[in-house]
């Protein structure tokens, strides 16, 4: 098991949104800008998915501690977020990645104030 954290300021991701071309424009599926929005605080929740795919980056990573890096431009929309009815999250794997990364076991998002946190298990 490989654990990976994430925290992000809400407010200067926030900002990145606002921006024209950002990458941040690229990263979240349809499903997941769609998710968020239906939420009461749509950027922390979008946030929150952010602080989840880096975390699960980190996670994955930590699964190849001592080899070199399994995949250097991954795209982060490949990387996606899904809440079941009730609510709970998991990630989904999408293009090249379903056959090249580990499966999440577990993730755990939250927000509070100005700062939304990831915790993302692999292995």
């Amino acid at each position: 098991m490989h654990v990976g954290t994430d925290i992000v300021q809400i407010s200067a991701f926030a900002s990145q949104l606002d921006v024209s071309g950002s990458t941040f424009t690229r990263v979240f599926t349809e499903r997941e800008r769609r998710e968020c929005a239906a939420k009461p605080s749509p950027v922390a929740s979008l946030a929150a998915r952010w602080a989840a795919k880096e975390a699960y980056i980190k996670a994955w990573a930590q699964s190849r501690y001592g080899s070199p890096p399994a995949h250097s431009d991954v795209d982060f929309s490949d990387i996606e977020v899904v809440a079941d009815a009730f609510g709970r999250v998991t990630i989904a794997l999408r293009g090249s990645l379903v056959d090249a990364a580990p499966a999440a076991t577990s993730l755990s998002l939250s927000h509070d104030g100005d700062y939304a946190i990831a915790v993302c298990v692999v292995g």
